[in-house]
């Protein structure tokens, strides 16, 4: 045990201000969230033990609580093999070795930074609007579009799109991945006259089948994560029809609209497992499609 902690001491005094910060600030918090989801607690008076009420409520009897599930499932599957096929393919441009890399890098990267904040969701939501910026380019064509917020039928798609806008993030992980696939590979496929379809799948995707994996499973927790910007766009309700009522904009007016505490926690656990289920699903399906160099057959 001792020979084991000298030989890691350098890691774990790298993690303490992290670790310091869990148990400080982050543990007790979460606990109370655990208690309170058992309880029915509007912030005013004291907590009231109901055990399991608030869970049988929402499986059974909470109708948006299923909408929130399904808006938020749809957006999930749309938006992370979108942003991901973006990243990848903007990732492949930029691995041809540009003398402004650098700068190239910096200007993608720049939506990630900007697309969680509240003046972009303001800025989209106009985009979108009825005589917004979109629709007076598409009537440019013979085009006649309604406001594309405002219709049930496409509101969910203007935040796919803005999800797709934020692939900076991913995208210079999967150029740091591209950069570590050994080129005499191509240079051999090249000879051999492959073509460039077939190198693709045969040489880029299985090499970068952990990075694929790294930024599945991180775009996956962060779309379920998502809400600043269908929250501003939505005025906080979820409208038009709920087709933008998120499950964290649910889980937010539960807590601080209706002062439902103790119900918003319970969702908030609930979110947790769905999360901490696909994470732990991913990582099941990967050993059939990822694999590692330091691994043996």
């Amino acid at each position: 045990m001792k020979r084991f902690l000298a030989r890691n001491a350098p890691a774990y005094m790298f993690l303490l201000p992290w670790l310091l910060g869990f148990f400080l600030l982050a543990l007790g918090p979460i606990l109370a969230s655990l208690y309170l989801s058992f309880t029915r607690y509007d912030m005013v008076g004291a907590p009231r033990w109901t055990g399991l009420a608030n869970y049988e409520y929402m499986l059974t009897r909470d109708r948006r609580f299923w909408k929130a599930l399904e808006v938020t499932f749809h957006y999930v599957a749309l938006s992370v093999p979108a942003r991901l096929i973006m990243a990848l393919g903007v990732a492949m441009l930029l691995d041809k070795g540009l003398r402004t890399i650098g700068l190239y890098r910096a200007i993608f990267y720049l939506p990630s930074l900007l697309g969680a904040s509240i003046a972009i969701a303001i800025l989209w939501r106009e985009l979108f609007a009825a005589e917004g910026a979109v629709n007076q380019v598409l009537g440019q064509f013979g085009i006649r579009a309604s406001s594309w917020i405002t219709d049930p039928n496409t509101s969910l798609y203007t935040l796919v799109i803005l999800a797709m806008w934020q692939f900076g993030s991913p995208m210079l992980i999967f150029l740091a991945g591209l950069r570590g696939i050994p080129q005499d590979l191509y240079e051999a496929a090249e000879i051999d006259g492959t073509p460039k379809w077939r190198q693709f799948t045969r040489i880029t995707l299985p090499l970068l089948a952990p990075v694929i994996f790294f930024n599945l499973v991180l775009q996956t927790i962060e779309a379920f994560k998502t809400f600043a910007s269908a929250f501003i766009i939505s005025n906080g309700t979820g409208a038009p029809a709920d087709s933008l009522l998120f499950y964290t904009v649910y889980l937010f007016n539960e807590a601080f609209k209706f002062f439902r505490m103790g119900y918003a926690s319970a969702l908030a656990w609930v979110l947790l497992l769905i999360i901490a289920l696909f994470t732990a699903l991913a990582f099941a399906t990967s050993k059939y499609w990822v694999h590692y160099e330091n691994e043996r057959d």
